[in-house]
């Protein structure tokens, strides 16, 4: 999320990687174990390292024969309990971030169930999904290699610091001088990985999004001849994810090469001073320390390197926690709700999209009877599908009131509001599940097979399901690829049979259906719509003309009201679009 990440990048990264790390607090006995799991493994390295000077000077050089006839049983030891400690370390600590990365993305889709519809309105599904999959995969490694190769790493460093201060610690102060001046560069490297991460995490959103587009569209790209557009799009967009991710190869590369180097001069110059006498020190005594030095340049190689995993973990965890930090609906009612009796009312009601500056509803006032039939016609804009979408509160008015049975909306609890309400668009929304479960959606432990079937048949969409290989068991793929359009959209409305709402809202839910069925489909809606408070969304007037009420909007104003047979005979705009409708 580009605009997310630009205004994150001021946060402290301490704090962003603390607040990280108090996920692990639930796993703490497991974190425990593999903490000291890792300080003994890397202990019993430091007593492999000490243990080479009286190997050298007892074993090889004085020839010590009960020295070398306990030594290699104690290797041997050794290396066990190195095995045991290393496997304990690896498990429990990869058990413990794979565990915090399942819990992070289980809390950011539970969110993203209860984000607003504006959040959505802003926000592509590619970017959702990037921050899902790769924003939170590197929250593993932050949690799980990071804080292994750390723990490890550190012990490693502070076993062989000791173990040189035990042999020498002379030799071991010519080393620990230039240790500020390799700290001081990784710090300048970890702040270049983190803008860098940054920008990887936008790249990655980009291709995300232009590959879902690419999935999601493909008859109108083929239909357009759009392949070799999308082509180039893609390729762009991967070349840059390409070339930002081999900046962070580069930046790594090159800072942990610097260290080493750094690191790499008092090695060589404790070399030169015992080698030519300045400092004097057993064989042992030298193998052991020599060995110790070069030992530590590979855990400040590997350290330097991590410094990427944790930055990009860091990143990651900005966009995840700025997700996880926006507010969700809100939900402030106390009013519980069975079953409404379906009287509407909209008073004063003034609305605009965050993202526009123009009111699409000012000053909007109608009223809707229990039980009555209200439609809503204009052309495209006039605001039809807002008034519809202010109802169960995926918008909240900007000023005004919205009462459902004499009490403001958001006086009631939000999902209690919402299951007053039956919903069927021309956007038919499907899911990758059996038909049976598609029907039933939402209440498919409440409801029985014979429900099923009854709402299939209400909608005349039971034989095209038996007709399925498996029947209302058969999966019916993503969005319903497997069925027509006018399937989709029977099955769309058997769901709304089913839920059985005292309110009906109806956005053109016939469009997509041919004439034959059509005409089955306005008998099961009439049927439907008894009893029932309905509000139709309407640009064919054909399907308008039983409704009790009309209101004609333009603009989120309303121009006209009353009847079909009285709009007719005002022989105003109504009319006009109904005659143009007509005579074509």
């Amino acid at each position: 999320m580009r605009t997310m990440a630009r205004k994150k990048f001021t946060k402290d990264s301490l704090s962003i990687y603390l607040r990280l790390l108090r996920s692990v607090k639930q796993y703490w006995l497991s974190f425990s174990i593999g903490i000291m799991a890792t300080v003994g493994y890397s202990a019993v390295g430091a007593l492999l390292i000490w243990a080479l000077k009286p190997i050298i000077d007892q074993g090889l050089i004085a020839k010590n024969v009960h020295f070398l006839t306990w030594i290699p049983i104690a290797i041997v030891a050794i290396f066990i309990v190195r095995g045991i400690t290393g496997f304990l370390s690896d498990y429990c600590i990869s058990s413990v971030g794979l565990s915090v990365v399942m819990d992070f993305r289980q809390k950011a889709f539970n969110h993203m169930l209860n984000l607003p519809a504006s959040f959505y309105d802003k926000t592509t599904a590619g970017q959702l999904l990037s921050l899902l999959i790769y924003n939170v995969s590197q929250l593993a490694a932050a949690t799980t290699n990071a804080l292994l190769t750390v723990t490890q790493q550190s012990c490693t460093i502070i076993g062989s610091i000791v173990v040189m201060l035990i042999i020498s610690w002379r030799l071991t102060l010519i080393f620990m001088i230039v240790m500020p001046v390799a700290v001081f560069a990784n710090r300048i490297m970890s702040k270049r990985l983190r803008k860098i991460s940054l920008r990887v995490q936008d790249a990655v959103a980009d291709v995300t999004h232009i590959a879902r587009e690419g999935i999601d569209g493909y008859k109108v790209i083929r239909t357009f001849n759009g392949e070799e557009y999308e082509r180039n799009k893609f390729r762009k967009a991967t070349r840059v994810n390409r070339h930002r991710e081999l900046k962070v190869v580069v930046t790594n590369s090159l800072g942990s090469a610097i260290i080493q180097i750094v690191c790499s001069l008092p090695v060589a110059a404790i070399i030169y001073f015992v080698g030519v006498g300045y400092l004097k020190i057993s064989v042992g005594g030298f193998g052991a320390i020599v060995f110790a030095m070069i030992r530590i340049l590979t855990p400040i190689r590997r350290l330097t390197k991590i410094t990427t995993t944790i930055q990009k973990g860091i990143a990651g965890a900005e966009s995840v926690f700025d997700l996880l930090d926006t507010d969700a609906e809100k939900d402030l009612g106390s009013t519980s709700i069975a079953r409404a009796s379906g009287k509407i009312e909209y008073r004063h009601v003034n609305f605009t999209y965050q993202q526009s500056q123009r009111t699409v509803l000012p000053d909007l006032s109608f009223t809707i009877k229990p039980g009555t039939v209200l439609a809503l016609v204009g052309h495209s804009g006039s605001g039809k599908s807002t008034i519809a979408n202010l109802l169960p509160r995926f918008y909240d008015v900007v000023s005004g009131e919205i009462l459902l049975d004499d009490v403001e909306i958001s006086e009631y609890k939000l999902a209690e509001l919402r299951h007053q309400f039956a919903f069927v668009s021309q956007h038919i929304i499907l899911f990758n599940d059996t038909a049976a479960r598609n029907i039933a959606y939402g209440k498919i432990d409440s409801v029985s097979k014979e429900d099923i079937i009854n709402a299939a048949k209400s909608a005349y969409i039971y034989d095209d399901i038996m007709q399925l290989p498996d029947g209302f068991d058969t999966v019916i793929g993503e969005q319903g690829l497997t069925l027509s359009g006018g399937q989709r959209q029977r099955l769309a409305i058997a769901r709304a049979i089913l839920k059985n709402a005292p309110i009906l809202i109806l956005d053109e839910a016939t469009s997509a259906l041919d004439t034959e069925s059509e005409r089955f489909i306005q008998k099961s809606i009439e049927k439907l719509m008894q009893n029932r408070t309905t509000l139709v969304i309407a640009h064919r007037l054909s399907t308008v003309e039983k409704a009790d009420c009309i209101i004609v909007l333009d603009k989120g104003r309303i121009i006209e009201r009353g009847t079909h047979k009285e709009l007719i005979q005002q022989d105003s705009y109504y009319a006009r679009l109904y005659k143009m409708q007509f005579s074509e």
